[in-house]
């Protein structure tokens, strides 16, 4: 029998990942208890099993008395001299209690002690599982579509792909495989609660991860991301050594590298431009694949004014104003695009102000002498 239960313990141990010592503790406990509900009382008492061969005994303390009158905690001279004739009375006796005694009830109490904690530390094992994982990406297969929700198997837990975290052009058919970013993980009665998200950012920020050695081994750095989920992205990624071009490293050969994450995100478009610290040049990057005339950017109040070719306003600002949106996100400038004849026209304005209220000044002036 106890050959069998070591070998159960091994299979929970591989197939859960749950500590032998653990489930033994938990045998420890529930013999305990058990003996507690039979009797009543079990301070006096201690478990000891064998680590390797499962073997175990359940000892009480009691003490010798001439007359018994609690049996939980005394025994008498004569049942003590049966274990030995050393003892007298006053003395304190280990009695080996079979685990047969405890009774039905106080059995089945600890055989539902043992499953309870099972169960415990598989939600606990699974939880620090996905915990590990969180703010990453892992592989789900679509189970079903639930209204406007899908249920996806992460494999050891089910995870419920809200629609505020799905992205509007996509859809999904069961058995499909899909990357799922790791929100947050919570600990329910029920086991852990994975909160997914095919919206967040870092999702394109960890696809490139796994797909550019260079960023795997601290050569090239994403340094920012801003995303339109399912429209557009823009990644903004710095070399830390010179040997190294950090934008095609992201953009591999042929582009295999972006191609990838484009076809996971189901044919968002990424832009990948090149960090700058200086915030003038950044934001000039971050227009692409519009051409600057100029930037002019103030860091204390983060604001920029652009001047583009007028050729180029319409694919400056984008369309419904995207990639300037994108680009502030980006550089976290609030900037200000303005096209050549724009700014000449204001310059025009500005002048002819001027010159209006020079002559204004002039005519004030005239009059004053003349009074």
């Amino acid at each position: 029998m106890n050959r069998e239960l070591m070998e159960a313990l091994d299979v929970l141990e591989k197939e859960k990942d749950i500590s032998k010592d653990v489930l033994l503790e938990a045998i420890e406990n529930s013999l305990i208890t058990a003996y507690k509900n039979h009797f009543g009382k079990a301070d006096n008492v201690k478990v000891n099993i064998d680590r390797e061969t499962g073997d175990f005994e359940v000892l009480a303390e009691k003490t010798v008395v001439e007359t018994v009158e609690d049996k939980a905690v005394e025994i008498s001279l004569e049942d003590a001299w049966k274990i030995s004739k050393k003892y007298t009375v006053g003395d304190v006796v280990n009695v080996k209690v079979e685990s047969k005694e405890f009774g039905r009830i106080a059995t089945t109490n600890a055989k539902n002690i043992i499953l309870q904690k099972i169960r415990e530390e598989e939600r606990r094992v699974l939880y620090d599982q996905y915990y590990e994982k969180e703010n990453d990406i892992v592989t789900g297969i679509v189970q079903r579509v639930n209204g406007k929700n899908v249920s996806i198997n992460l494999g050891k837990v089910d995870a419920v792909l809200m629609e505020s975290e799905q992205v509007s052009t996509e859809t999904f058919k069961p058995t499909e495989r899909i990357k799922l970013y790791i929100l947050e993980v919570k600990d329910t009665s029920k086991g852990p609660r994975v909160m997914v998200s095919r919206k967040h950012p870092d999702l394109v920020k960890r696809l490139f991860e796994a797909e550019v050695v260079e960023i795997q081994d601290g050569a090239v750095e994403i340094k920012s991301i801003s995303r339109e989920p399912g429209s557009r992205t823009k990644m903004a990624v710095l070399s830390h050594h010179r040997s190294v071009d950090p934008v095609g490293a992201c953009v591999g050969n042929n582009g295999s590298r972006v191609s990838a994450v484009v076809k996971e995100l189901r044919g968002e478009k990424i832009d990948i431009i090149r960090w700058s610290e200086d915030p003038a040049v950044l934001i000039e990057n971050a227009l692409s694949p519009a051409k600057v005339v100029s930037v002019v950017a103030n860091d204390e109040t983060k604001s920029a004014r652009v001047v583009v070719p007028d050729y180029q306003l319409s694919l400056a600002i984008g369309r419904e104003g995207q990639n300037a949106r994108l680009a502030a996100r980006l550089t976290g400038f609030k900037i200000d695009i303005k096209s050549e004849s724009q700014v000449e026209a204001m310059q025009r304005n500005k002048n002819r102000n001027r010159n209006r209220n020079r002559t204004q000044n002039n005519e004030e002036n005239q009059e004053m002498d003349e009074k």
